[in-house]
C-alpha cells in the first residue's frame, strides 16, 4: 500500500509573477518625444527653430513693403532655415543612444530594436509637423500685427501649400534620421547629411553627363516644386519620389539593418 505524504505546513509556494507586457508603440513614441526635449542639444534646437520663425516674421514686419506683409509671406520664408535644422534633430534622436551610451539600457528594456527605431522616427516626424504649426502660428501673429500697423494683412493661403510644407519638413527630418541610423555617429552623420547631397548637386551642375541624373537625384531640385505655387505634375512627383528613395529610404533600410546587428556595449 502506498502512502501520500502531505506537504509540510511551512512549505513556501513560489510567488506567481504576472507576465510582463511590452510597452506599446504609443508609449515608446511618448518616451522618444520626451527625450527630444530632455537633452540639451535637442532642447536648444527646438528653441532655435521657434526663434528663427519669430525672427523672420519680425524682419518682414520691419523691412518688407506693406503689400508684401501677407500670411503666405510670413509663413514660407521660415520653412527653409527650419528645414535645415530639423534633420539635425533627427540625427541626434537616433545617434544619442550610441553617443551617450544609453543604448544598452534602451535595448535591454525593449529588445526588439525595430520598435525603438519606429518610435524615434514617429517622434521626429511629429516634431516636424509641430514646426509647421509653429510657423503657421508665427505667421498668424505677424499677419495680425501687419493689419494693425498698416500692412496688407492678407490671410489668404492655399491649403496645398501647408500640405507641401508638411511634406518638406517631414521628409527632411526623416532624411536626417536615415543618415543617423546609417552612420550611428553624430558628427559623421551631420557632415554626411549636409555634404553628400550638396556635393551631388554641385557635380550635377559642373559635370555635363551628370546633369540628367541630377534632375532626378538632387533633392534641392526635386523638392523645389513644393513651393513654386503651381500644381505639381506627375513627372515632378516621380522625380521627388526617386530622390527620396535614394537619400531617405535606402539609408533608412541599410541603417535599420546595421542597428539591428550592431553589438551594444
Amino acid at each position: 500500500m502506498s502512502t501520500t505524504t502531505a506537504p509540510a505546513a511551512n512549505t513556501v509556494t513560489p510567488r506567481q509573477h504576472a507576465p510582463a507586457h511590452r510597452p506599446s508603440l504609443l508609449r515608446l513614441t511618448a518616451v522618444e518625444l520626451r527625450k527630444l526635449v530632455d537633452t540639451r542639444a535637442g532642447r536648444w534646437l527646438l528653441i532655435t527653430i521657434g526663434l528663427i520663425a519669430a525672427a523672420i516674421a519680425t524682419i518682414q514686419l520691419i523691412y518688407a513693403r506693406d503689400a508684401e506683409q501677407t500670411f503666405v509671406n510670413f509663413f514660407t520664408p521660415s520653412l527653409l532655415p527650419i528645414g535645415v535644422l530639423l534633420p539635425v534633430l533627427g540625427i541626434l534622436s537616433i545617434t544619442s543612444e550610441w553617443s551617450q551610451r544609453t543604448a544598452l539600457t534602451t535595448y535591454a528594456l525593449v529588445p526588439r530594436r525595430e520598435r525603438v527605431v519606429a518610435a524615434k522616427l514617429i517622434a521626429v516626424a511629429l516634431a516636424a509637423l509641430a514646426s509647421v504649426l509653429a510657423s503657421l502660428a508665427v505667421a498668424a501673429a505677424g499677419t495680425l500685427l501687419a493689419s494693425v500697423t498698416g500692412g496688407a494683412g492678407t490671410w489668404q493661403i492655399d491649403a496645398s501649400l501647408i500640405l507641401n510644407a508638411a511634406i518638406f519638413q517631414v521628409t527632411g527630418v526623416l532624411m536626417g534620421a536615415a543618415f543617423g541610423l546609417l552612420l550611428l555617429n553624430p558628427p559623421l552623420a551631420i557632415v554626411g547629411y549636409l555634404l553628400l547631397p550638396t556635393l551631388w548637386g554641385v557635380l550635377g551642375e559642373l559635370v555635363r553627363p551628370l546633369r540628367g541624373p541630377a534632375g532626378w537625384l538632387d533633392t534641392s531640385r526635386t523638392m523645389e516644386p513644393l513651393f513654386s505655387g503651381d500644381a505639381i505634375t506627375g513627372e515632378q512627383w516621380g522625380r521627388m519620389a526617386v530622390s527620396l528613395l535614394v537619400w531617405m529610404v535606402v539609408p533608412l533600410a541599410a541603417g535599420l539593418i546595421r542597428t539591428l546587428r550592431r553589438e551594444v556595449s
